[in-house]
């Protein structure tokens, strides 16, 4: 049977990020995408121009409508925009027993726009962190979410990590992009310890899109039957990858846009490496 993975995010009309790049994703690992939009975003690879909420009803009725068709094995959750949308995509995610939920905890833009309205923050994480398995942010979203300094050093992101394993998710992956130095290291974060992930840091500049499809990724290869362990090496290889072959690409005129659907080979479960 083909897998199917669910995206909860805003639309970008850029394509950079997004429901659109998490269903390029989840394409190009075989699985199929179905989709529940909180917000209609008009963005490009410059920045976000205008944001239009979807009704929290309105959510929940996409999320309902698929859950009721649709054998979903995993949840990516991006943009949400909202207290109300929050609360109602966690109801509606607790009524339908959703699993492998991914949350990449979108705050602001590439371009510096907010996504997420502050008071929208202790939302976020009473009703949602609960009911996730893997929380994916990058070093600013994971000081905001902890009220810390952003974290300089690894001792500094196992710390919030744990802070945030400590508000109710089962797994936590701290995210090294933003850090410095030779290496992108991702740090996960759950009741067993600490795993490493390395990747060589590409100095390409500043890119759109990164967290969608790297959060994306590790949904699909949940929905897939990886581990989550396997699910985030397959993740981190692909969207290296991606960021990558964006220098050749010549989209946009602002941040570059990554392309998540290039490439050749598959791994023994369907997954694009």
């Amino acid at each position: 049977m083909t897998p199917v993975a669910l995206t909860i995010a805003g639309s970008d009309s850029g394509g950079g990020a997004g429901i659109q790049a998490d269903l390029k994703t989840f394409s190009a690992f075989g699985v199929f995408g179905a989709s529940a939009i909180t917000a209609v975003t008009a963005q490009n690879s410059m920045r976000v121009s205008a944001v239009h909420l979807i009704p929290a009803e309105m959510v929940a009725a996409q999320i309902d409508a698929v859950f009721a068709d649709l054998p979903v094995a995993s949840v990516k959750i991006g943009m949400l925009g909202s207290a109300d949308v929050i609360a109602a995509v966690a109801k509606s995610l607790a009524r339908h027993g959703a699993s492998g939920i991914v949350l990449d905890p979108v705050l602001v833009a590439t371009s510096g726009a907010r996504l997420l309205p502050e008071e929208a923050l202790n939302a976020l994480v009473t009703l949602l962190l609960p009911r996730t398995h893997l929380l994916t942010p990058n070093l600013p979203e994971a000081a905001a979410l902890t009220n810390s300094p952003i974290a300089m050093n690894e001792a500094a992101m196992i710390t919030q990590a744990r802070a945030l394993l400590a508000m109710g998710t089962q797994a936590v992956l701290i995210k090294g992009g933003h850090g410095a130095g030779r290496q992108s290291t991702d740090l996960l974060v759950d009741a067993s310890g600490v795993t490493r992930f390395d990747a060589e840091r590409l100095d390409i500049g500043e890119f759109h899109g990164g967290g969608c499809i790297f959060s994306s990724a590790i949904a699909a290869g949940l929905a897939g039957g990886c581990t989550l362990i396997e699910s985030i090496t397959q993740a981190k290889h692909f969207i290296a990858r991606a960021i990558a072959a964006a220098p050749g690409h010549g989209l946009g005129s602002g941040a570059r846009l990554l392309h998540s659907g290039r490439s050749s080979t598959r791994s023994k479960q369907g997954v694009i490496l």
